[in-house]
Parts: C-alpha cells; structure tokens; sequence
C-alpha cells in the first residue's frame, strides 16, 4: 500500500511489528482520545520538530480541530498513531494558509479531502502503523465518494510519499524548522497504487480489529455489460441516439413485447406509474404460477434475477460455504460469492476444445464434495450451450441432498417450451430455478424474475423481500406477456433464423462461432488476428457495443467476443461494422 504517503511526523513505514501480545484497533476518535491527540501534538510538532512554539498548556489545536476527523491506531491501551482529515465541507483547508487556491496545479472541489497530521508515537515508528493509518485514511475518503486527496509533507521523506502513489507539486513552505511540500494524488491513482502493496495489506487485515463503519477492503463492484448508455446518455437527455447505436453488448430481446403489454401501458400509464402496486405481488406469483403448473407456494418474485442472486446467496452463504461453479459462466455468480459473501469457490473448467460443453460425469463426481452451493447456468452465457432437462434432471437425482443447486434459466425458452426445470425443482428439497423474463419477453427495462422452488426452501426468503419487490408497470407487463405465450414461440423461432444467419457471416469473417441456442453467440477470433479488446473498442467508436468475454472465464483468454443476435437490418449494420474494424 502506499506506506507513508501523508504528511508524517516520522520517517518511516515498511518494517513489520513484532509477535503482537494485543490486536491492532482501528477506530474513529473519541472526545476523550482528541484530548490526548492535543497533547501529542504538542509533545511532537511543538516540542519535537521546532514547527510550533511551546506553549504552557501543553497541548497543540487549530481551528479546523472542530470539523477534522480523527482516526485512530491503538495497541492494547496505548494510542499508538493518529490521522486527520478534513471534509470538503470544512470552511477552508490547512493548506490554504500558504497556497492560494488559485496557484495549484489540481483543482479542489466538493469531492476533495485534505489529510494531515500522520502521527506515530515515538516506540512505534519504523514500524507499519504509520501505512495502517494512510490507508484507513484512503478508504476514509473513498467510502465518503472522495476523489482527491491533498496535504503537504516533510521533504525530508519526499521519497516516501512519492513512493507511496502522491504526486509532488514543487510549492514549498516552511513551518517553523520544518520545510514542507505540497502533495495530491487522485483517489483512482492511489487505489491502483495499492496493488503493489497486496502482502503489506493482508498482513495488516489479519491483524487489525477494523472498527470503522465501512469494510477494510473496497467493495468490489460487479462488472456487466451496458457500455452503450455511455453512448446514448445515462440521464436519459437523449434518447433518440439510440438509433445510432447498436447495443450489442447486452443480451436484451430484438423484438418487441407482445401487443397486449405495450397497450396494458400505454392506456393506463398515469394511472400505474403514480399507484402502490399490490404488496406481496399476489396476482404476478398466480399467473406464473398457473403458466408453469407449479403452486403459488412454489414462487418468490424479485425485481430482476440480479436482485434474487444478491438476496438469495447472502441469505443461504456465508464465508465458510463451499460453492461450484461452471467456467466460464455468468459473471454475477463468482462476483457476489467470492467478493461479496467471501466463500470459497470452486470451477468446473469448461474447455474450449470441447467447444464449452458441460461434461456431464465430470459435474455429477464434482458434486459429491458436498458443496453448500451447485451454480449451474442453463443455457450457459456467455457460451449459449444447453442441457436438456432429461439429462440434468438425472444428474440432479444423484446430487447430495445437502447440497443446494441453483439453475439459472434465462434463456431456456429460446431452447424449447419443455426444457425448463421448473415442475422438477417445485417438487425437489433442493433444487432452485432462477428465471428472469427480462431476455425472453422483452422486459429488461422492467426488472421482472422470479425464483421457482419447493415452498420450504423459499420460505425464510419470503421474510426478506421487501413489499412492492416489483413495480405495477413492470407487474401488468409480466402479467400481460405471460398471457401471450404464442406470440413470444413465433419470436423465438425468428430468434433461430436470425441466430444462424449471423453465425454464418461471422463464420465467413474468419472467426469460429460457437454453437449456441440462445439469442447470442460467443465467437472465436483468429489468434494471429486482432484481440477481442481492439475490435470492441474499434467497435465503439462505429456505435456498435460488442461484449469482450475475458471477464467472464478464467481461461477465456483474450480472443473471445459475445454479441446479441438482432434483427435482420441490424445485423447486417453490425456485420459491416465488424468488418470494418477489422480493416482497421
């Protein structure tokens, strides 16, 4: 991490403590620790560094003390170090006694934060308390939305702090007998910078008791696809641009919903968007419920199956789960395991020269570990292979029954209208189907899921949905597809035509086209050729946003491009744009 990188009172950083008899505590700071802060200060930048006149009270306090936050290092009893940052909230910073704001080479905005005062208590310099207390600092600012850290240090360690990921300015000053430098560094900047540091960091998380109200560790955030609102506006100022764009990217449905939803909205819009929807989604749950001959019992809604993932798995996991998982596979599953819940996860390799097929014998002798969790996506994205549900249900028989297995089955229509493991998994004690009708009804804009399981399995589950889970636009829309099965069989068989007619051109590029069945296809591009990242990004600036697959397997590589398959004028649009930025 970026040992040192604020202004400290000592030189520094990087020596490891010794076997410590007590955990390191990492907290904001009391009233009573402010009091002997005062003190410290004093002691240290008054009577030690000559930058303060000693005064008889024996303690050191500015005007800013009363909007400053103070962090603290202790060990066992002893206060061990202290930070200070000011908000940009603060009538003014530190640093404005010697530079005018004017003059700086950054500017200072309402998302930027001043740290100062990096103090170690003389027994514990050299040691890493110093670093634990910049980077308290760094997350400090980061879980506020900060994006630029400022402050001056001692020239005497200017390569500590440049070392530690600030940027020297060149602007001086002098305090006392203590010259200093201006710093700053963006939030971004120091947050990579971090990745040097990954041994220093886990050491300091294994021995740190973190009492501040936001994680040690950032959140990660959940990578998708979507670029293609960056084109048209993500406040929606504009949207006629998205005839210019080609929305690729995302795996959303060609075609429109069906007649009979778009005219449920539009002759009751007012009405449904200022209305409570029903609370508990009741006549939503009977219409599913009765197209797929389960109970109601059988089913719990969500606003899409992002939202299902997130709820269900935190409920169900914790950090001493086990859970399997197929690669590559839907990125979400790995995300919300590994880096939200913190489980242990294991890979069921699918390997490229088998074309991404899931080895049936291979799963079902994976399954016997007796894992908390099976995460099977079915069909698969981003390879668009499926399973029929007589295979899968027989590996499903075999599974242990402690073993909870969950089959997402966002795009099983476009596989057939008796593939879904829905009756299956109604019945079984272990079995979960995620279905979203977001890809298959032409409903991603409306957020609209639901899980299908045995009632016991959902019951807890029931306890945390939250009422109005689902809007009334979004549940009529639901309402109304469902009612309209044979409108959506004429798209999917369309979906075919179009899917193999592209598959062909892109097969005519050179590239090899996996054999899918859904409305997408991930594609292979030649290795002698350009990576999938130079195409998407040639790509993008030709309005068309295609999916670079690496993200979404361990072992993807970095030749693998997924598209959604579009209309037949769309298509063509694409094909030419591809062929274009392959020319390039």
């Amino acid at each position: 991490m970026n040992a040192a990188t604020f202004p400290t009172s000592a030189p520094a950083i990087a020596t490891p403590l010794p076997a410590p008899l007590h955990r390191l505590i990492v907290r904001a700071a009391t009233a009573e620790d402010r009091e002997l802060i005062y003190q410290l200060r004093h002691a240290i930048y008054a009577g030690e560094l000559g930058q303060h006149h000693v005064n008889p009270t024996g303690r050191l306090s500015d005007a800013l003390d009363p909007v400053n936050d103070y962090l603290v290092v202790q060990l066992g009893r002893e206060l061990a170090g202290f930070i200070s940052i000011t908000p940009p909230t603060a009538p003014r910073f530190s640093i404005d006694k010697y530079f005018h704001r004017t003059e700086l080479p950054f500017a200072i905005d309402d998302r930027t934060y001043e740290v100062r005062l990096l103090t170690v208590v003389k027994p514990r310099r050299g040691s890493e308390l110093a670093a634990l207390l910049m980077y308290a600092a760094l997350r400090w600012v980061e879980a506020r939305g900060g994006e630029r850290i400022v402050g001056i240090g001692r020239q005497q360690v200017m390569d500590l702090y440049l070392r530690g990921g600030l940027q020297g300015s060149g602007r001086t000053v002098t305090s006392g007998q203590v010259t200093y430098e201006l710093m700053h560094a963006s939030v971004t900047e120091l947050r990579e910078h971090c990745t040097r540091f990954s041994g220093l960091l886990t050491r300091l998380e294994e021995r740190t008791d973190w009492q501040l109200p936001f994680g040690f560790r950032r959140p990660a955030a959940c990578f998708h696809g979507g670029a293609f609102f960056e084109a048209i506006g993500e406040r929606f100022e504009e949207l006629e641009r998205r005839h210019s764009i080609i929305n690729a990217d995302v795996l959303d449905a060609w075609f429109a919903p069906a007649s009979a939803v778009l005219q449920a909205l539009h002759e009751e819009l007012a009405w449904l968007l200022r209305t409570s929807p029903p609370t508990d989604c009741r006549g939503l749950i009977e219409k599913i419920a009765g197209a797929r001959g389960v109970s109601p019992l059988n089913i719990l809604p969500g606003a899409g199956s992002s939202d299902l993932i997130f709820r269900a798995l935190r409920h169900w996991l914790t950090p001493r789960s086990h859970a399997l998982i197929l690669d590559p596979t839907y990125g979400e599953y790995a995300h919300v395991l590994e880096r939200v819940i913190g489980c242990t996860v294991d890979r069921l390799t699918l390997a490229a020269g088998e074309g991404f097929a899931l080895d049936l014998e291979r799963l079902t002798t994976a399954m016997k570990d007796h894992y908390d969790l099976v995460v099977l996506v079915n069909p698969n994205s981003p390879t668009g292979r499926h399973v029929s549900r007589e295979q899968l249900e027989a590996v499903l028989r075999s599974a242990p029954a402690r073993t909870r297995i969950w089959i997402d089955e966002t795009y099983v229509e476009y596989a057939g209208p008796d593939q879904s493991l829905e009756p299956f998994a109604a019945r079984s004690e272990n079995v979960v189907v995620c279905k979203s009708m977001s890809k298959v009804y032409a409903l991603s804009g409306a957020r609209v899921a639901y899980l299908c399981a045995g009632a016991h399995q959902l019951e807890a589950l029931r306890a945390i949905t939250p009422p109005w889970v689902v809007g009334l636009p979004s549940q009529v829309a639901a309402v109304r597809a469902l009612e309209n099965a044979d409108y959506y069989t004429v798209q999917y068989a369309k979906t075919v035509e179009l899917r193999e007619s592209l598959a062909l051109e892109l097969t005519a590029l050179g590239w090899k086209v996996l054999p899918g069945i859904a409305n997408f296809l991930l594609c292979e591009l030649p290795p002698t050729g350009p990576t999938a990242g130079e195409v998407v990004r040639a790509c993008r600036e030709r309005g068309l946003f295609v999916r670079d697959a690496a993200l979404m397997g361990v072992n993807l590589g970095s030749q693998f491009i997924r598209l959604a398959v579009k209309d037949a004028v769309t298509n063509r649009r694409m094909l030419r744009i591809l062929r274009e930025a392959l020319r390039q």
